[in-house]
């Protein structure tokens, strides 16, 4: 049983290998290149789910991955319980472009997802089965493509994360006080943008699209979403290495926050903590000004 509405050489190929496979009794595809008019590109990945009777034989011989075209590098998971059952990964990178993630289940797996009464988020934001044997896959309910769309956050939720924020500007104080600037920019890039940043960014394109966007990881499309104003702020709080430049890049990171977080709380109803701020920011200047030798913090 074929049921798909985007058909490509990949697919088709995928297909009719798996067709030949006796250990292979299904095949669904998942993610963005299951969903209808999803925005996807030369370079989005092939999410592949194989319902296998044995998944060993796949997870100790790596060559099948090879029908697909020449391999340039790859990532298997271990293989891992799950109720009972072992599961396991393989992430793949091809030369000519294509990336496949493939996810080997047992069998008893998918029957057990295509019985339950909720739908896992994997499948209910969206899915294809491609190639079904035996009728694994009879059960499963239709996608609603909502999964993953993230919901308006409580109150706690906002302050909790802004708390997160300014908590994390003091590690980037401390790393730039220090001339550590590799675990710095660490935190300034990554924890203080990705965890805290970004989220409140989403927040902010959220409401204006009526919390209907599924953004991908690490800011994935936000630049397309996300007000022209806002993401040249954004961009102005990326620099190289030099230490006065990070320190000025995480005061920025500072400003846009009160600024997003600020509009994100007027329209849901909650006060940005400005106090907070001020403490947290007299507290970076002390630090910046701190001599280098100091041993006492004053």
């Amino acid at each position: 049983m074929i049921s798909t509405t985007r058909t490509d050489n990949v697919v088709e190929n995928l297909i009719r290998w798996a067709d030949q496979q006796d250990l292979v009794r299904a095949v669904v595809l998942t993610s963005s290149r299951s969903i209808p008019n999803a925005p996807v590109d030369l370079f989005s990945d092939y999410d592949v789910i194989l319902s296998l009777r044995s998944i060993e034989p796949f997870h100790a011989d790596r060559t099948w991955l090879d029908v697909f075209g020449p391999v340039l590098a790859v990532y298997r998971d271990p293989l891992m319980d799950e109720d009972g059952l072992v599961r396991s990964a393989y992430v793949v990178q091809y030369e000519n472009g294509l990336k496949i993630d493939f996810n080997l289940w047992p069998v008893e797996l998918l029957e057990r997802v295509a019985k339950r009464d909720h739908m896992i988020a994997e499948f209910d934001a969206g899915y294809q089965v491609l190639l079904d044997k035996d009728g694994l896959t009879i059960d499963l309910k239709p996608p609603t493509y909502i999964a993953y769309i993230p919901t308006p956050p409580t109150e706690a939720h906002y302050f909790e994360l802004l708390e997160g924020f300014f908590l994390d500007t003091t590690y980037v104080a401390k790393f730039l006080w220090r001339d550590d600037v590799m675990a710095a920019k660490h935190i300034l890039d990554h924890s203080l943008k990705q965890e805290h940043l970004r989220p409140m960014l989403e927040w902010h394109v959220e409401i204006d699209q009526q919390w209907s966007i599924k953004f991908g990881p690490y800011g994935r499309r936000l630049k397309q979403h996300l007000r022209p104003d806002l993401w040249t702020e954004l961009e102005g709080t990326y620099t190289g290495a030099e230490l006065e430049a990070n320190w000025d890049a995480l005061f920025r990171s500072i400003d846009l926050m009160r600024r997003v977080a600020t509009e994100v709380g007027k329209h849901l109803g909650f006060t940005y903590p400005q106090e907070l701020e001020h403490r947290a920011v007299s507290y970076l200047q002390k630090v910046k000004q701190l001599d280098r030798n100091a041993t006492i913090f004053s």
